[in-house]
């Protein structure tokens, strides 16, 4: 996990839907979920409605850091790329660098061949975008430019004693 806050504007945001939804559309998925590592859904394409997104959210986390342990048991960094199969509907759940997890689920109308193929050129994608991410919110640091930097505790005392 990395410590410093990660800050996404919408135009990134947006970058990331474009990548996300035609992966959906290529690898003939129900859904694509992007996750950080904390558990915290950034992004979802697709036509999965009616899922409690937030828990899928912290449980694909959780599934990366209980798998990560488990490398680590046997020296290995972490294992990347995870494949769960279940009668109806199945996940491929892989890392985007060092911030995010891509999850992909698929039915019948696509397979893990096609979907493994597909991530693979999306990951890229997507750990550009985050790569770029991260050095704006680096450059950004603590100037003016982040959206919280112009709050002051004076601020907050007003905003909740009104």
């Amino acid at each position: 996990m990395l410590d410093s806050q990660l800050v996404m504007y919408d135009e990134d945001h947006r970058r990331i839907l474009a990548v996300i939804r035609k992966l959906v559309q290529s690898a003939h998925a129900k859904g694509i979920f992007v996750v950080d590592r904390n558990g915290q859904l950034m992004a979802e394409a697709g036509e999965m409605r009616g899922i409690d997104t937030t828990s899928l959210a912290s449980l694909a986390a959780g599934n990366i850091a209980a798998s990560g342990g488990l490398a680590k048991i046997i020296g290995e960094d972490e294992f990347p790329v995870h494949f769960h199969q279940g009668r109806r509907d199945s996940l491929h759940i892989s890392t985007v660098g060092r911030r995010a997890i891509l999850l992909v689920v698929f039915d019948e109308r696509s397979s893990l061949g096609l979907v493994r193929l597909r991530v693979r050129k999306a990951q890229t994608e997507l750990a550009r975008i985050f790569e770029e991410i991260e050095k704006k919110s680096e450059r950004a640091g603590g100037s003016a430019e982040t959206p919280f930097a112009e709050i002051t505790d004076e601020d907050i005392d007003n905003l909740f004693n009104s």
